[in-house]
Parts: structure tokens; C-alpha cells; sequence
């Protein structure tokens, strides 16, 4: 079996959607396909992931699509830029390496958990996530958001009566009106009235939800070490399961610093990549937990590993999800096969009637847990609908 073209996807944005989902698939003589995605939907970057998939299909047309090291091994080598760890480079390489995946459990016949060893666990725990949103909205801005408290206890009732155990909200996003805050807003120092307002939302939500319910904190790294520290040390007496993002993750140092003043379980990973990229925050004992974006830290090649090494270090994993369904699916078959899984998240994103409109299959928790795919492959294909809009550009031999 041998590829024989690559196609680089792009699917329309629809303003009511967080993402710009971009994908690839890889078609083979065989007549299998497989199907990845580059995870750098949300923000800048999904151009120029679209482009950099196509610079990179040359390098595997012709080639043999279950040699998927050798593959990576290629890809990672003669792009060049890939040994700097970008995100973009980063994010095409591992929707290639996500379509090998694919195509080698579709040829098996084979859901893609079991090529990854065997399922560890028959259900999935989850969190909803990004409670600032709102949840169980049709749509939302992602400019826009929750001000007053009340917005965000609503929120988390919503989640729990739905039978989540944990959410996850950045309680400081947006402002009393529900404009979203400059990520400079809390550098060096949170003012008084910020914090009192911070302090009031954490406050309502473990009201709203109460004792036994996972609350996560997540920052999106508006803060540096002393603003993440002000917080968590605020945060602690509302029994925190764990803190996302404190700061940036260019310097693994500055985290070790919060987690030395903290006490609060510490998390980390969406914009981190390869098993270079998390090697330093391991060695350093900082997280807790890691977070990796299988669509943007290597692929699924690339994901095992870093799971693996974590584990060495007794740190927990949480796949970062927050694009199409294809990234759902791909994350519950790995954090279904590693031991040291912790929790699925749950984007409030992927609960939108324009998101689950993108994909084929609607992979939706029950009673806060998720079931294993079962169909060969990663279990999920573009609908008809999302494919008749989309930017489509196919690379042949």
C-alpha cells in the first residue's frame, strides 16, 4: 500500500464557532483514507497550517502509510523548521501522522485505541469546559462572555444537571460587562476590585455546583507568576481539583516558582510541543498534570510518547481538545490507551449545533462520561455538508 495524494481541508468559518477548523486526508492505492487535523483552529495559524500541509505531502507521497515513525522521523527532519518546535510545522506534521493512524487502524479493522494497545478504561470521565461561554448555548461569541456571577453559576447548574462531576471556567476573562479583559490586564498585580470580582465568581460556582463537584481553574496564561499565585492562593479554600495555565510555558522555571507557592495541583501543555517541549517541566517536578493538543504536539506518534515519558515522572495526563470533532475522537482512543490518563475535556465548543454539524458522528458524554469509539479508525469522517463549503487542494505524486 502507498499514498498517492494528500489533501489539505479547510472548513468555512462560521462566525458562531470558536474555530477554523483545518484538516488533511490521506488517500492510499488501497482505496483507505485517513483523516487528520491540525489543531491550531482558534486563534492565528490555520492558513498557514493549510499551506504548511501541503509543503509537507511531497514528503510522504509515494511512501508506505502504516511506516508511520518513519514517516514522522521524515517529516520532522526535512521540513527544517519543525526541530524549532513550532506551532504551525508542528500542527500539519501531526495531521499527517493522525491520518496514518487512521488509515493503519482502518486497515486492521480495528477501532485506533486498540492499535494503541488496548483500552485502559471502558469509560472516559469529563469535564465542561470553558464555563465563561455559558453552556448549553446554540451559540456564542468568543469575545463575549460572562460578567455578572450569576452567569457563571448558571453555567455550572446547566453542566451539573447534565451529570458533569467537573467544569472548568477562567474566571477572569471578561469584565462585569462581559467584555473580554487584554491578556496585559493582570501583569505583576490583579487591582483589588478585579480580584474581589475573580474571588465572587470562583465563590458562586462552588455554591452552585457544591462539595463534590471537580472545579478547574483556567487562566489561558493572562497572568505571570505573581498575578497566578495571587489567585491560587485566593482559590484555595474552594477546593481546586486542578490550575490551567498560570503563566505562559516558554520558561518552565517561572511554573516551578508558582508551584512552590501553591499547593494546587498545576496543568499545562495546549501550546507545548514534542517530547522535547515537555522534557523540562517534567524534569522540574512543576505539573501535575500535562496537556497536550494531539493535533498540534506531533501527531498521535508524538502524543504516545509524551504520555509515556509523563508517566515515568508520575504526572497525569488531559489531551487539549478545542477544534472540530475529528480532535474528540482522536483524543478519547489515546487517553483511552495510556495508563496515566486523568480526565477528557469537554470544549463547549464541540456541545454546538454548528461544531457537531461539521462531522459525520456526534460523540457526546453520558452522565459526564464518555463511551469508547468503536468503528475502525479514529471513528470519525467530514459530513457532506461541512465538505461541500470547504477549501479543498489535493497534492499528487
Amino acid at each position: 500500500m502507498k499514498i498517492v495524494s494528500v489533501e489539505a481541508i479547510a472548513l468555512e468559518k462560521d462566525p458562531g464557532c470558536l474555530s477554523r477548523p483545518v484538516l488533511c486526508r490521506v488517500n492510499t492505492d488501497a482505496g483507505i483514507t485517513g483523516l487528520g487535523e491540525a489543531a491550531v483552529a482558534i486563534g492565528t495559524g490555520a492558513p498557514a497550517a493549510f499551506e504548511q500541509i501541503k509543503d509537507l505531502a511531497p514528503i510522504v507521497i509515494g511512501t508506505d502509510p502504516l511506516a508511520h515513525e518513519v514517516a514522522w522521523e521524515r517529516m520532522f527532519r526535512m521540513s527544517f523548521w519543525a526541530q524549532g518546535n513550532g506551532a504551525v510545522v508542528m500542527s500539519a506534521i501531526s495531521a499527517i501522522d493522525i491520518a496514518l493512524w487512521d488509515i493503519k487502524a482502518k486497515a486492521a479493522g480495528l477501532p485506533l485505541y486498540r492499535m494503541l494497545g488496548g483500552g485502559q478504561r471502558d469509560k472516559l470521565r469529563c469535564y465542561a469546559s470553558q464555563l465563561q461561554f455559558g453552556w448549553g448555548v446554540d451559540r456564542f461569541l468568543p469575545w463575549k462572555g460572562g460578567g455578572d456571577s450569576e452567569f457563571y453559576a448558571e453555567a455550572a447548574r446547566k453542566a451539573v444537571a447534565q451529570g458533569y462531576s467537573a467544569v472548568k471556567t477562567n474566571f477572569m476573562r471578561f469584565d462585569k460587562n462581559g467584555n473580554v479583559l487584554p491578556y496585559t490586564a493582570s501583569t505583576g498585580y490583579i487591582a483589588r476590585d478585579m480580584m474581589k470580582t475573580i474571588e465572587e465568581r470562583v465563590r458562586v460556582t462552588r455554591e452552585a455546583v457544591g462539595p463534590d463537584v471537580d472545579i478547574i481553574i483556567e487562566n489561558h496564561a493572562m497572568t505571570d507568576a505573581s498575578t497566578a499565585i495571587q489567585i491560587g492562593r485566593m482559590a484555595r479554600e474552594y477546593g481546586i481539583m486542578f490550575y490551567e495555565e498560570g503563566t505562559h510555558p516558554l520558561n518552565p522555571a517561572v511554573m516551578r516558582k508558582i508551584a512552590d507557592a501553591l499547593d494546587i495541583p498545576l496543568a499545562t501543555g495546549e501550546r507545548t510541543y514534542t517530547r522535547w517541549g515537555f522534557l523540562p517541566f517534567l524534569e522540574n517536578h512543576c505539573l501535575h498534570i500535562i496537556q497536550p493538543d494531539i493535533g498540534n504536539c506531533g501527531g498521535i506518534t508524538e502524543a504516545k510518547k509524551i504520555c509515556d515519558m509523563a508517566a515515568v515522572y508520575d504526572v497525569g495526563v488531559q489531551m487539549h481538545v478545542c477544534s472540530s470533532p475529528v480532535s474528540v475522537a482522536v483524543a478519547l482512543h489515546l487517553e483511552a490507551a495510556v495508563p496515566n490518563f486523568v480526565i477528557h475535556e469537554h470544549h463547549v465548543c464541540n456541545t454546538l449545533p454548528s461544531t457537531i454539524a461539521e462531522c459525520k458522528y456526534d460523540w457526546q458524554p453520558e452522565a459526564g462520561c464518555f463511551s469508547l469509539p468503536e468503528l475502525p479508525g479514529h471513528g470519525q469522517e467530514l459530513s457532506e455538508a461541512a465538505l461541500k463549503t470547504a477549501r479543498i487542494e489535493t497534492m499528487k505524486g
